[in-house]
C-alpha cells in the first residue's frame, strides 16, 4: 500500500538528575559534595533514507520517544546521555508541526535530516553548588524537561518526469512499455489509485517517470482524491500530457486536454507553468477520415505545445516521445530550479522559550497557585530537609515578582501557596 500522509507524536528524552551526594571516606572527615551530573535526553531525528517508497510504517505505529538521559552518580561520575531516536523517512517527505502547521524541514535527498524535538540538558549535580558560603549543598538541580510535538508527514513523490491526464487514457499503460514498472491496468475509471514509479532507459541517460492517478474535474478543490494527487506533480520537472485523441470515453480530446490544464492552474498556477509535452493516444483507434488528431494537433501547437501521435499498447510513437523528453530535461538541468516557498518553523524562537522563566499566579479560592517551567524544574530540585535549599527556592520565586503579584491579588500572612501537589504557609520575614 502506497501511503502518503500520517500523523504521529514525538517526545525527546527527559534530562537527567543531578546527584546529591558527599565523599565517605576514611580518614576524610570533611570530603564535600561529589555529586555528578544528570546525563543529556536522547534527540529525536528525521533522516531521509532512499531505501524508503512510503509512509506505510506509521500507520502501524504513532508514538516515538527517543531515551531520557540517566541521572547524575556520586563520586562525580556523569549520568549516561540518552539515546538519539531516527526516525527514517522516503526522501521527499514534509515534516510539519501541526500546531504551527510550519514546516520544520523538506527532507528532498537522501541523507537530509534535522533535529525535530531535542533532549532536556542534564541537571548538575551539587558539587556545582559548592561555594564559599554553602559548603555543603544538600542539593542538586533536576533535569531538563523532553519536548513533546504532533507532527504531520507529507510524501512528495520526487520524479522527473510525470504523467498526467484524465482517468483511463493509456498512462499505466505508457508507464509499463517506457519501463520495467508493472502498474495495474484495466478499462476502467481510477485504475490507478496510487501513484507508480518506474525507470526510463534511453539512449545514454535514464530518469524516473511517475504514473500521477487520473484527475477530474474539481481536484484542485479536493474532489475525488484530487489534492492528494496534484501534490505529486509539484517536484516534477517535465509533465507528459496523455490525451484519448481517439474520444473512446466519449469525450472530446480538447476539451479533456483544457479541463487538465485548468486544474493544474487552479492548484496554484507553478504547476501549470512546468514544461510539457503532449501525448495523443489511442492513434490506432482513429480511422483514417477522422480528423480528430489533426484539430486537436493544430489546437494544442497553437497553444505553443509540442505534440507526439502514440499508440502505447503497441509501443508505436512512443521511443521519439521519450526522446524529447530525456532532451527537454537535459536542457532544463541547465537552468536554475525553482525552490519550493514554504513557511518555515522557527526553531530559535522554539529554543528561547521566552516563557520558560515566567511564574504564573492563580487563586483558587482562599490558595494561591504557582506554575511556570523553570519554576517547576527547581522545585523539582528542592530538597525539602534543607534550609539551603528551600532559602533557595524562595528567593527565585521572589526575584521573579511572585510575591508581589501575590500580595496585589491579596496575599496575607497565614495564606497558603501551592506549587504543584505541596502546599506551604506564608509567613512575612
Amino acid at each position: 500500500m502506497f501511503v502518503d500522509r500520517a500523523k504521529i507524536s514525538i517526545k525527546s528524552g527527559k534530562g537527567g538528575n543531578g546527584c546529591v551526594s558527599f565523599r565517605r571516606e576514611p580518614f576524610v572527615p570533611e570530603g564535600g559534595p561529589d555529586g555528578g551530573d544528570g546525563g543529556k535526553g536522547g534527540d529525536v531525528i528525521f533522516t531521509a533514507d532512499n531505501n524508503l517508497r512510503t509512509l506505510m510504517d506509521f500507520r502501524y505505529k504513532r508514538k516515538y520517544e527517543a531515551e531520557n538521559g540517566q541521572d547524575g552518580m556520586k563520586k562525580k561520575r556523569f549520568g549516561k546521555q540518552g539515546e538519539n531516536l531516527i526516525i527514517k523517512v522516503p526522501p521527499g517527505t514534509v515534516v510539519i508541526d501541526e500546531e504551527s502547521g510550519m514546516v520544520m524541514k523538506d527532507l528532498v535527498h537522501d541523507g537530509d535530516s534535522f533535529v525535530a524535538a531535542r533532549g532536556g540538558k542534564g541537571g548538575k549535580g551539587n558539587v556545582n553548588f559548592k561555594n564559599s558560603v554553602r559548603q555543603a549543598p544538600n542539593f542538586a538541580e533536576a533535569g531538563g524537561f523532553a519536548q513533546s510535538r504532533n507532527i504531520v508527514l507529507e510524501l512528495k513523490l520526487i520524479a522527473d518526469v510525470g504523467l498526467i491526464g484524465f482517468p483511463n487514457v493509456g498512462k499505466s499503460t505508457l508507464l509499463s512499455v517506457a519501463t520495467s514498472a508493472n502498474p495495474k491496468i484495466a478499462n476502467y475509471h481510477f485504475t490507478t489509485i496510487t501513484p507508480n514509479l518506474g525507470v526510463v532507459e534511453i539512449y545514454d541517460t535514464s530518469f524516473v517517470m511517475a504514473d500521477i492517478p487520473g484527475l477530474i474535474e474539481g481536484a484542485h478543490t479536493g474532489a475525488g482524491l484530487g489534492l492528494d494527487f496534484l501534490k505529486h506533480i509539484e517536484r516534477t520537472k517535465l509533465l507528459i500530457h496523455v490525451v484519448d485523441v481517439s474520444g473512446s470515453e466519449g469525450r472530446d480530446p480538447i476539451e479533456d486536454f483544457e479541463k487538465i490544464n485548468e486544474e493544474l492552474s487552479s492548484y496554484g498556477g507553478k504547476l501549470l507553468k512546468k514544461p510539457q509535452l503532449v501525448a495523443a493516444n489511442k492513434m490506432d483507434m482513429i480511422e483514417e477520415d477522422d480528423k480528430r488528431y489533426e484539430d486537436f494537433k493544430a489546437y494544442v501547437e497553437g497553444k505553443g505545445y509540442h505534440v507526439f501521435p502514440i499508440s502505447a499498447p503497441i509501443n508505436q510513437g512512443v521511443r521519439e516521445l521519450l526522446g524529447a523528453a530525456a532532451a527537454e530535461l537535459q536542457k532544463l538541468a541547465l537552468e536554475p530550479q525553482e525552490e519550493e516557498v514554504y513557511e518555515f518553523f522557527d526553531f530559535e524562537k522554539d529554543q528561547e522559550d521566552e516563557d520558560y522563566r515566567n511564574i504564573y499566579v492563580e487563586k483558587q479560592g482562599n490558595i494561591f497557585v504557582l506554575s511556570g517551567k523553570q519554576l517547576t524544574k527547581i522545585f523539582n530540585s528542592t530538597n525539602f530537609n534543607d534550609i539551603g535549599s528551600l532559602r533557595y527556592l524562595y528567593k527565585y520565586i521572589e526575584k521573579n515578582g511572585a510575591i508581589d503579584k501575590m500580595k496585589e491579588m491579596g496575599l496575607e500572612e497565614g495564606d497558603t501557596i501551592k506549587v504543584q501537589d505541596y502546599e506551604f504557609e506564608y509567613v512575612e520575614e
